[in-house]
């Protein structure tokens, strides 16, 4: 019979870990005698992290004997102590490739239920210090796994585990565990498991998006359980000479770009509210790299980009003072998820300023394809001279049967007309929303300013929809991701402190930084993090996918190697090192 070795238990403290402060509860002790185990907690437990540990579905983590004496052998050593993987119980017995999803056990006077394996995480490996011990405990199948409290009661060592009831469809902890983090996905064991009702939230969802792209039978690489959406891969990796055919003004600040191949083979056709990462050359300066959605193009003959010129840009003041037409410039593919979804649900089109660009190509979409659907265009600006496209809006909206328009001017001219340029005076916000009587179970897109994309995203859920129907495009780096690290004042993203390296050359498209990769670090994670630029990442060991960023032209390899690989197009700067120039879209 299965017994309890041990109850350990510890709260959340502040540890200094690579000139960072962690918060984290990952060291248990083992306690003496009886102790309390209620819905969340052990008596004299907590997490420091319950966005990735604890809640009703994470309350007591589970670790095996036989597992420490397996990592004492494959680390060779011999100084582990009760609590060493940071689990509640440690366990002689309930092997994790013979315990099932689902399967519930009696200990003492409390009711477990199991619900998931172990959540990779960066923060074993500061406990272990063996940095890549998040990977290792899934590449040889030995997470450990999570128990729910069903009925609460007290517990304590020496106690016998008794199972009292099995799981549906009987997938053990390494099944399910390897279902999700290794390669290869198959639809009949992703059926199978989103039949257990124990399973956790989080891995459920995993496990739909899994098996919603194993049913489009696309063949598209990396692990949609994992990475974000990054949207189909890049038509061609790296960039093209591109001829500058048409240059526009569209509003007083505004100005387009109608770029055509110089080889004069077709451009792949961009999804509506892709962008695009150009490369402008100066002369006698390095290389500007940014990254512009495209605002329409002629099919496959040609993009258009629309940049507005900034008081500071040393890009958008290039583009709109130097080039003209007949100039050339380097344009990647079309890349990006913030993509029109194809469905019957309504459309709601929100932006503001030059975050028109990518809602406008949706408009333009929908008008060609003359679509049924609901769709509403709400769009603000200051007024009517920093306002691109409003003609052009007009034309495509009167294409559509069932289209609404709402123009929100902040601070119009006097020649603005009330009703015929616009429709209300303010920003644009959800009370706009609300008065054009838009349904809520819409398809909303949102692009502008960050303020505006949070202010609408938290009134739009304030107002009950639901976040798999609110899209964002985030213009510039991406908000971070760096669980358990105590928040520093933001420094504005800078060259590396010390001597430059004289490796291959790191540029990050959307910080504008060209860096010299050196031996000083071990990843493109570091690198970015020296630099400051906003980073995500949470196993730091190519486990969980967190890090994924898209890679517009170079090649980096791996070390250590990803438990299952990115997709085309993507890298995961937490275990990867250029092998020659990159460009990376952060």
């Amino acid at each position: 019979m299965a017994r309890l070795l041990s109850v350990n238990v510890g709260l959340p403290r502040d540890i200094p870990w690579q000139g960072q402060i962690v918060h984290t509860g990952i060291w248990k002790t083992p306690v003496n005698g009886p102790r309390m185990v209620r819905r969340l907690n052990i008596d004299g437990d907590g997490q420091g992290d319950l966005h990735g540990h604890g809640g009703e579905r994470r309350a007591v983590f589970v670790y095996q004997i036989e597992s420490y004496r397996y990592w004492q052998n494959y680390l060779r050593r011999n100084d582990f102590v009760y609590g060493q993987f940071g689990e509640n119980f440690t366990v002689d017995g309930l092997a994790d490739t013979d315990v099932c999803i689902g399967d519930r056990f009696r200990i003492g006077g409390a009711l477990f239920e199991v619900t998931q394996p172990r959540v990779t995480c960066y923060r074993l490996g500061i406990r272990m210090d063996e940095p890549e011990m998040a990977a290792l405990v899934v590449k040889h199948g030995r997470p450990g796994f999570y128990f729910r409290v069903l009925e609460e009661g007290q517990v304590e060592a020496g106690d016998d585990i008794t199972q009292v009831g099995s799981g549906p469809e009987q997938m053990n902890v390494s099944e399910i565990d390897a279902l999700l983090y290794k390669p290869g996905h198959p639809g009949d064991q992703l059926e199978r498991a989103l039949r257990i009702p124990a399973l956790s939230v989080g891995w459920r969802r995993s496990f739909e998006a899994l098996l919603a792209e194993a049913r489009k039978g696309s063949g598209t690489t990396g692990n949609a359980g994992l990475g974000a959406a990054s949207g189909p891969s890049p038509a061609w990796r790296g960039f093209r000479p591109f001829r500058i055919a048409r240059k526009v003004r569209e509003s007083g600040n505004v100005i387009s770009l109608w770029l055509a191949p110089m080889d004069g083979h077709p451009v792949a056709a961009a999804l509506p509210g892709q962008f695009v990462v150009l490369r402008l050359e100066p002369t006698s300066q390095p290389a500007l790299m940014r990254s512009y959605s495209l605002s329409g193009g002629d099919g496959t003959s040609s993009y258009r980009v629309s940049i507005k010129q900034e008081t500071h840009g040393a890009a958008s003041r290039y583009i709109h003072e130097r080039l003209g037409v007949g100039d050339i410039v380097s344009a990647s593919a079309a890349r990006g998820s913030f993509i029109l979804r194809q469905a019957d649900t309504p459309v709601v089109l929100l932006s503001a300023g030059i975050g028109v660009t990518p809602v406008l190509a949706m408009l333009q979409a929908l008008a060609t394809d003359v679509s049924p659907r609901e769709i509403w265009w709400l769009y603000g600006a200051r007024n009517g001279r920093e306002h691109p496209f409003a003609a052009e809006a007009r034309g495509l909206l009167e294409r559509l049967p069932h289209a609404h328009s709402h123009i929100c001017y902040s601070a119009p001219d006097p020649g603005d007309r009330p009703g015929i340029d616009f429709d209300a005076t303010g920003r644009l916000n959800v009370q706009d929303i609300e008065k054009c009587n838009v349904p809520l179970n819409a398809d909303f897109y949102i692009c502008g300013p960050s303020s505006l994309m949070s202010d609408l995203t938290a009134g739009l859920t304030a107002l009950g929809v639901t976040s798999d129907r609110i899209h964002t495009e985030m213009f510039g780096a991406t908000p971070s991701v760096t669980p358990g690290i105590a928040a520093l004042p933001r420094r504005p993203p800078h060259l590396p402190t010390g001597p430059s390296g004289s490796g291959p050359m790191v540029s990050f498209a959307r910080s504008g930084l060209n860096v010299r990769w050196g031996p000083s670090f071990k990843n493109l994670l570091e690198l970015a993090e020296a630099c400051d630029l906003p980073v995500r990442w949470a196993c730091r060991t190519g486990v969980c996918h967190t890090c994924e960023t898209g890679i517009v032209a170079g090649k980096v390899g791996y070390h250590p190697d990803p438990v299952d690989g990115p997709a085309e197009g993507i890298v995961l700067i937490c275990c990867s090192q250029p092998e020659q120039d990159v460009v990376l879209d952060l």
